[in-house]
């Protein structure tokens, strides 16, 4: 078994996407000072709050929708795509986030929220969304530079919490955004290279390779599902697929019935320590469904008191173990290539 050391992975990670990802519990800090210093004002908006974003500029307002919960007063829905939701009214806030400042979709949603009428908030690093925004008088929440967009999570996801407070849509959770940055970094030490080489993450990394993965949410951990799918594609250049229960218990689980002829697929099921006991009975019986057709499965479960704890610890549990399977595949982490040539394909069709 390979080792997931040091060594191992500085020889590949050229960018020290390590680094960034260990970052996350300095990050949560950071973001709230960030916050602070854009001096936005309270907006209240009854039509609550709607986050607009693509990728890893994306997750952090589903990711806060999850963490806030039943503390959530206002709806607070995701816009991925080139239009904000047809529910949109002149009484919702609207936050514009993109790492770049250039991500197409983000421009066109900003520009129809202007259109409409709607307060709007800005989170970027910079580009074009910025200035657009410094023309138009629009709070702007600045990001650091030198992040890849998937690695600034922690940015989005406090600046998602804290414009829902601001718009109305939900309480002030400074308090716990701190207590959740010192639990982030005592579960980074125990599942970062330097720990235990049997440790979760890297335990779980071991188990994944040369697998195809789906992950499996429910409830609170459906849209870290989804995060844990996307940071295995970027990060280690593998297919992988997410679910959701209950949904998956009326459709998809008929299609395991074939999954051994056709490859190697392993399931995660991440559990949440408040979870539904219905949901946590169905989790339970669908693994037992699915494991003796795939390579490996496992239940994962939420660490922390809080509901934002938990969301932060499954989120770094699945950023760790995506990066060890880059190391695992012999791949730099790091670049996206696909992405790129994509955008560049886009730019010659304008």
């Amino acid at each position: 078994m390979a080792a997931l050391d040091r060594d191992a992975i500085s020889a590949l990670d050229e960018a020290h996407l390590l680094e960034d990802i260990l970052g996350m519990p300095a990050q949560l800090g950071d973001a709230l000072w960030r916050v602070e210093s854009a001096r936005l004002e309270a907006h209240d908006t009854p039509g609550g709050l709607v986050v607009a974003g693509m990728g890893g500029s994306a997750i952090g307002g589903a990711l806060a929708r999850a963490a806030l919960g039943d503390q959530a007063s206002r709806p607070i829905l995701a816009a991925r795509g080139y239009g904000l939701p047809p529910w949109t009214t002149p009484d919702t806030t609207v936050l514009c986030v993109s790492y770049s400042g250039d991500t197409e979709e983000t421009l066109a949603c900003y520009d129809a929220a202007g259109a409409l009428g709607a307060h709007r908030v800005v989170v970027t690093a910079g580009g074009r969304l910025a200035a657009l925004a410094r023309e138009d008088g629009v709070g702007v929440i600045p990001l650091p530079t030198g992040f890849q967009p998937r690695a600034a999570l922690a940015y989005v996801l406090v600046s998602a919490l804290e414009v829902a407070a601001l718009c109305g849509a939900a309480p002030h959770l400074a308090a716990e955004i701190d207590v959740a940055a010192g639990h982030l970094q005592a579960l980074a030490e125990e599942w970062g290279p330097d720990g235990a080489e049997d440790s979760l993450a890297k335990s779980l990394a071991h188990q994944l390779s040369s697998t195809i993965p789906v992950i499996v949410g429910a409830g609170l951990t459906a849209q870290i599902a989804y995060r844990w799918k996307t940071q295995i594609n970027e990060n280690a250049k593998l297919p992988a697929y997410w679910s959701e229960i209950p949904e998956l218990d009326h459709n998809e689980i008929a299609g395991w019935a074939g999954a051994a002829s056709l490859g190697p697929f392993s399931a995660i099921f991440l559990d949440d320590s408040d979870s539904h006991p219905r949901l946590r009975a169905r989790i339970e019986l669908t693994q037992a469904i699915i494991a003796p057709v795939a390579r490996f499965t496992s239940i994962v479960h939420t660490r922390g008191e809080s509901a934002l704890e938990r969301v932060c610890s499954l989120v770094l549990l699945g950023d760790l173990t995506s990066f060890y399977l880059a190391i695992l595949a012999g791949v730099d982490p790091t670049p996206v290539t696909a992405l790129t040539e994509i955008k560049q394909a886009l730019a010659e069709r304008e």
